[in-house]
């Protein structure tokens, strides 16, 4: 996969007329990225996150000492995993610019899932802090960047979980991030969001069988039957087998809107106002920290952005996220300190 040199982030996003409208930038993004894949060589590296969950990083290391770069951890969203494309793209464009890679597969996701057999979900962000720690053991400066449901989790890492954030993390991006899970899933039972929402739980219901199967004594029977809303999946499986009395109890936990105005360290919001998932003013409606910048494009779709890039699959987001994250830790000593 090349990197091929294109449009710097300027801060706007201003795609060919033809491109623009929610839907065809969420279904153009998934048609133009599916071929792209991980080209360079990446280690496995495996970490520890509390009870029997172990996660799989894919780590790909920049030539020479690590200590002279920085590292960018990439968050994947619901269905995902380390192969994604938007995980891909940003990867391909941050490793060209020097930056270590490390994408991160949640509990039980992509390969992940021979680890640990538990279901992640939205409100898991001490598993995101346990990686943070592992990483900046490993770095000077680390950086992340999140998508969709990943998106959300980096933000309540940041968020709720600031006093146990390593202090080597300098900034983060939030791309497409449901910051409101009970908005995003009222969205997706509009008609015109049937087909994400059956693509959607399709997958899920595939990976609830493949779970009761290979580990019938965690994953009782027949849940994921007759749920045909995010809304009913998460409240026959994600609350109860989380931790979690109701999908009504999930959401109103594990939404990082409530806790933006905490966050403490330099961070880009970028959502787009005609995201068919996710309501402009679910994001629009948090009050921020001084640190958090939040940019609403016109158009974008979910995590689209199609449009002239200089990350592969003409994803605009990284070029902007990648501007965003080094022009907020230029200048920042590496830190001495443990992490």
């Amino acid at each position: 996969m090349n990197v091929k040199p294109g449009a710097s982030s300027n801060g706007r996003f201003d795609p060919h007329p033809l491109l623009v409208g929610g839907h065809r930038q969420t279904v153009l993004a998934h048609l133009v990225r599916r071929h792209l894949r991980w080209r360079h060589a990446a280690e496995d590296m495996v970490v520890r996150a509390g009870d029997d969950a172990r996660l799989l990083l894919r780590v790909t290391w920049q030539p020479g000492p690590r200590k002279e770069r920085p590292a960018l951890v990439l968050v994947h969203g619901l269905g995902g995993s380390d192969s994604s494309a938007y995980m891909v793209s940003t990867g391909a464009l941050a490793f060209a610019r020097g930056w270590h890679v490390v994408r991160m597969n949640m509990r039980g996701s992509g390969d992940g899932e021979a680890l640990c057999p538990r279901l992640y979900n939205a409100g898991l962000d001490g598993d995101l802090l346990n990686v943070l720690d592992a990483v900046a053991r490993l770095v000077p400066r680390v950086a992340v960047v999140g998508f969709s449901l990943g998106a959300n989790l980096t933000l309540l890492a940041l968020g709720r979980g600031r006093e146990r954030l390593p202090s080597r993390v300098g900034a983060a991006v939030a791309i497409s991030p449901p910051v409101d899970l009970s908005a995003c899933a009222d969205a997706l039972e509009r008609p015109g969001n049937r087909i994400y929402q059956h693509y959607f739980m399709r997958m899920l219901a595939e990976t609830y069988r493949r779970r009761h199967r290979d580990h019938p004594e965690l994953f009782p029977p027949g849940r994921e039957l007759g749920a045909r809303t995010i809304r009913e999946y998460d409240h026959r499986i994600t609350a109860p087998l989380g931790g979690y009395e109701s999908a009504t109890d999930y959401y109103a936990r594990s939404s990082a809107g409530p806790h933006m105005a905490l966050i403490e360290r330099p961070t880009l919001v970028l959502s787009a106002g005609d995201d068919p998932l996710i309501p402009a003013a679910s994001v629009e409606r948090w009050p921020l920290s001084p640190v958090v910048q939040r940019q609403l494009t016109s158009t974008g779709g979910h995590v689209g952005y199609v449009g002239r890039a200089a990350a592969p699959g003409f994803f605009w987001a990284p070029d902007r996220a990648l501007a965003f994250l080094e022009g907020a830790m230029a200048g920042a000593p590496p830190s001495a300190a443990q992490p």
